[in-house]
C-alpha cells in the first residue's frame, strides 16, 4: 500500500497559537489588576514607564532643580564678598544631604530660557536681575514652574539699578513693609502652624535669625498667598498685635498662574540655634523643596475636628485667696474646669475653700523643686530627686486628705526644673506641668520617661500680673481688649492659649467680670475650651501616632497610621496635602472590612483631612486615597 505523506501544519498547531494568544491576553488582563491593586486606576499605556520599578530599569529621570548664580548680584557686592558663593555652596550641600541633583545655571542663562526644563529654580540671594531675566522668571512659574526665593529677588536691575519690588507684588502678592535693622544682631521669627511646609515643627516656634543680611518684613495682600511667620514680637514691639503680625511676614507660599513660590526673607545660612534648632531648620528645608516638587506631605493636626486653636484655664492661689469665688461661678457656667495652682500649706489653714475649688476643677501644686537664677545659672542647682520626690507627694498627699479631687498638675516656685523634677512627676501621678521657662512652642510639649509621660505648657499670652500690675490696665474694657489680643495670636499661630490669672488681682471684685468676657470672646473664635486632663489625653495620643505616605501612582497614595501604644487612639484627623487639583476622590482600604475614615477635601488648598475614629493599639492601617487628576 502506497503511503501518502500529508503536506503543512498539522491539525492542531492552529489552536495552539490561538490558545497562546489567549493565554498571554490573559496574563496581561491579570497583570493589570495586579497593578491596579497596587497602583489604583491608571493608564496603561500612559503610566505604565512611570511607575516604581518600571521606570528605574527603562527611564533615566532627568535634573529637575537649578540654582541661579548670579553674576549679576555678584557685581553689587562690594570687592572680595564671598556672600553669594556662601549661599549658593550651602545650597548645593542641602541638596547633595537629599540626594536630589541639580545644574548651576548663570544669568545668561535664565535670560536664553535654558530654566524652562527644570521643575524648581532655586533664587538664592539673587538681589540683581536683568530685565530679560524677571520676564522669563515670571513666564516659567506662570506655566506651571516653582521658585525657592530668599531675601530681595530682583530689587535690583543688573546694571544696579534700583528696580523696587514691583516682582514681589506681582508674583509673590506682598507688599514690601521695612529690613530688619542689623542691630540686635538677631531676630525672633516665629512659625505659624498647620501649614504644609510647617508639618512636624511645633505652632509658635521661634527660629532666631541673624540680622547681617539685613532680613525683609512683607505684608501679604492676595488670598493666593499664605503667610507662614512673623517677624512681630507682641513683647517689645508697639502696635496693635494683629496688625502687627499681618505686617511682618518673614516667610510665605502660594501659587502664581499655574506655578508655585516659596518665600524666605532671610539666607539658608542666617539660623542661630541649638542641635534642635538645626533640626527642626532642616525638617522646614526639605518640607519647603517636597511642596515645591509637588511630593506629598502629611501631617496630624494640632487640635481636633475643626479647631484652628485650643483654650485651658489656669488661675493661681496667692495672697487673697478666697477671691477665687468671685470667678468661680463664670467658669462653672460655662463648663470650664479649671486646673488651680495653690500652695499646699493653704489645705491646713482654708480647708474649706480648698474644698470648694476641687469641686470645681483639677488641682495643681506649688512646690519649691530648687532655686536657679537663670537656665545658665551654674552656681545654684535644683534639689536631688529623692528631695523632689518627697516635696511632690507631700504636696499631693496634703491637698488629697482635704478633697477628693485629682491632682495632677505642678508648678515650680522658681519657674524650672529638670529631668529628676518630670521623673518625680510621673512617680506620683502628675502629668502636667506648667514651665515659665518653656518659650519656644505655644502648644504642650510631650516629655518622654521610662515610667511614662507628662505635658508641658509655657507662658503663651499675658497674665494679669503683666497687664493689670506691670501695665498699670486697671480698667476692665482696657483688660478685655489686651486678653483679646493675645487670642487672636494664638489662633493666628494655631496654639495653645493658656488663661493664666491670679487671686490677688484678676479675681478682685473690680475685675472678676474679665474672666468671663475674655472666655466669652475665645467661644466664638474657632477654639477649643478644654480642660487639662482633656488636653494631656488628647496630646499623648497624637503625638503617639505614626503616620506615613507613598505615591503610589499618578492616581493614587497610600497613607499607613499606626498605634505602637497600649491605648486606644480616639476621634483624630491626619491631613495629606495631594499636591494637585483633583477630583473623584476614593478612600479604601488594602484590607477589606477595615473602617475606613471620613474625609473631607479642601480644592482652595488641595488638603484632604482624613478622621478616624479609632485606632486600636499595637494596629496598623493602610488606606488608599485614589482620585482623577485635573488640568493645573
Amino acid at each position: 500500500m502506497e503511503v501518502i505523506n500529508k503536506k503543512g501544519l498539522p491539525i492542531n498547531t492552529f489552536w495552539l497559537i490561538v490558545s497562546g494568544i489567549v493565554l498571554l491576553f490573559l496574563s496581561v488582563v491579570t497583570y493589570y489588576y495586579v497593578l491596579r491593586g497596587v497602583y489604583g486606576n491608571f493608564n496603561f499605556f500612559g503610566d505604565l514607564a512611570g511607575l516604581p520599578g518600571f521606570s528605574e530599569y527603562f527611564q533615566e529621570e532627568g535634573t529637575q532643580v537649578a540654582i541661579l548664580y548670579s553674576g549679576y548680584t555678584e557685581n553689587l557686592l562690594a570687592d572680595g564678598s564671598t556672600w553669594l558663593n556662601d549661599n549658593v555652596t550651602s545650597w548645593k550641600k542641602v541638596l547633595d544631604q537629599y540626594k536630589i541633583t541639580y545644574d548651576v545655571l548663570a544669568d545668561s542663562d535664565i535670560e536664553r530660557g535654558r530654566h524652562y526644563k527644570y521643575k524648581l529654580l532655586l533664587l538664592p540671594g539673587s538681589k540683581s536681575l536683568s530685565d530679560r531675566e524677571v520676564a522669563n522668571i515670571k513666564t516659567y512659574i506662570d506655566k506651571g514652574g516653582s521658585v525657592l526665593s530668599t531675601s530681595g529677588t530682583a530689587s535690583y536691575s543688573n546694571n544696579a539699578k534700583w528696580r523696587g519690588w514691583e516682582f514681589f507684588s506681582e508674583v509673590f502678592g506682598m507688599k514690601f513693609v521695612k529690613e530688619i535693622p542689623k542691630d540686635p544682631p538677631y531676630r525672633i521669627l516665629t512659625l505659624r502652624g498647620g501649614f504644609p511646609i510647617t508639618a512636624g515643627i511645633p505652632a509658635g516656634y521661634p527660629m532666631k535669625i541673624a540680622t547681617w543680611d539685613l532680613p525683609i518684613q512683607m505684608e501679604v495682600l492676595e488670598p493666593r498667598t499664605n503667610q507662614v511667620s512673623f517677624w512681630f514680637n507682641y513683647k517689645v514691639d508697639q502696635g496693635l498685635v494683629l496688625e502687627g503680625l499681618k505686617k511682618s511676614a518673614g516667610i510665605s507660599y502660594g501659587t502664581y498662574g499655574k506655578g508655585r513660590f516659596v518665600w524666605w526673607g532671610f539666607e539658608l545660612n542666617a539660623l542661630i540655634g541649638m542641635q534642635e534648632d538645626y533640626i527642626l531648620y532642616d525638617r522646614f528645608i526639605s518640607n519647603s523643596l517636597n511642596w515645591l516638587l509637588y511630593r506629598p506631605i502629611s501631617f496630624v493636626k494640632d487640635w481636633p475636628g475643626d479647631y484652628q486653636a485650643a483654650a485651658i484655664v489656669t488661675p493661681v492661689l496667692g495672697e487673697s485667696p478666697e477671691n477665687i469665688e468671685n470667678v468661680l461661678p463664670a467658669l462653672t457656667s460655662r463648663g470650664i474646669k479649671p486646673l488651680i495652682f495653690l500652695d499646699p500649706l493653704l489645705a491646713e489653714t482654708k480647708p474649706d475653700l480648698v474644698k470648694k475649688i476641687g469641686s470645681a476643677g483639677y488641682l495643681g501644686a506649688l512646690v519649691d523643686v530648687g532655686y536657679l537664677s537663670s537656665v545658665n545659672d551654674t552656681v545654684n542647682k535644683l534639689f536631688e530627686y529623692e528631695t523632689q520626690f518627697a516635696k511632690i507627694k507631700s504636696a499631693k498627699d496634703k491637698l488629697r486628705a482635704i478633697t477628693k479631687a485629682e491632682v495632677i498638675g505642678l508648678n515650680t516656685i522658681y519657674g524650672f526644673h529638670d529631668n529628676r523634677t518630670v521623673k518625680a512627676m510621673v512617680d506620683n501621678g502628675f502629668y502636667y506641668l506648667y514651665s515659665d521657662s518653656l518659650s519656644n512652642r505655644s502648644i504642650p510639649r510631650t516629655v518622654l520617661m521610662k515610667e511614662g509621660s507628662i505635658i508641658s505648657v509655657g507662658r503663651t499670652m499675658r497674665d494679669d500680673y503683666e497687664i493689670i500690675r506691670d501695665n498699670n490696665l486697671t480698667n476692665p474694657e482696657f483688660q478685655v481688649y489686651t486678653y483679646e489680643e493675645d487670642i487672636q495670636r494664638v489662633i493666628f499661630e494655631s496654639g495653645l492659649m493658656v488663661f493664666k490669672f491670679h487671686s490677688d488681682l484678676q479675681c478682685l471684685p473690680e475685675n472678676a467680670s474679665v474672666v468671663g468676657e475674655v472666655l466669652d470672646f475665645a467661644k466664638e473664635q474657632k477654639i477649643w475650651i478644654t480642660d487639662v486632663k482633656q488636653l494631656y489625653e488628647w496630646w499623648a495620643k497624637r503625638n503617639r501616632l505614626e503616620m506615613r505616605v507613598e505615591v503610589r501612582s499618578s492616581n493614587r497614595l497610600s497613607v499607613t497610621i499606626s498605634n505602637p501604644g497600649e491605648e486606644d487612639i480616639k476621634d483624630f484627623t491626619i491631613s495629606v496635602d495631594l499636591q494637585r487639583k483633583v477630583q473623584n476622590i476614593r478612600v479604601s482600604s488594602e484590607i477589606i472590612g477595615t473602617k475606613l475614615p471620613t474625609y473631607k477635601y479642601d480644592p482652595a488648598s488641595k488638603i484632604i483631612y482624613l478622621t478616624v475614629k479609632d485606632l486600636e493599639p499595637k494596629e496598623s492601617r493602610i488606606y488608599y486615597i485614589d482620585y482623577d487628576l485635573l488640568p493645573i
